[in-house]
């Protein structure tokens, strides 16, 4: 069973890692952990990402042509605060927003806030905060 010392792992693509670290550490506030010529380890919110240098598409997607299912990644916030700060802090930094904060499941047990940002890759970044949060599993 994970524990609370334990760490998530999690590699994404990255296209540019110049852009990557802008957007991760300059933007979100990510601490850096490790950096190499084909990839940077972060300190995502207390998990560990890890951005791999990945060829470019030909042709990269519109934000509004990117979908978030079936993959994303992100945190889900247990104190509101957290989740409020986050966002302010994308806003007040230009980070890419793919949705602006809104509510989903109104009504039933499971509400929640949720923002989602896009990187420079491409890759959806979700930021959650539940109601009532035992509905966070």
């Amino acid at each position: 069973m994970r524990e609370s010392r334990d760490v998530f792992h999690l590699a994404i693509p990255a296209y540019d890692l110049d852009e990557t670290l802008q957007f991760y550490v300059s933007g979100l506030g990510c601490k850096l952990a490790r950096r190499y010529d084909d990839r940077v380890t972060l300190d995502f919110f207390g998990d560990q990402l890890v951005c791999h240098l990945s060829s470019r598409p030909d042709v990269m997607p519109e934000v509004s042509e990117l979908r978030m299912y079936p993959r994303h990644f992100g945190v889900t916030f247990r104190e509101l605060p957290d989740f409020e700060s986050v966002h302010e802090l994308a806003q007040q930094r230009g980070l890419g927003f793919f949705a602006d904060v809104s509510e989903r499941f109104v009504g039933r047990v499971e509400v929640h806030r949720t923002f989602v940002l896009c990187d420079p890759s491409s890759n959806l970044i979700e930021f959650k905060w539940y109601v009532d949060h035992r509905m966070m599993y």
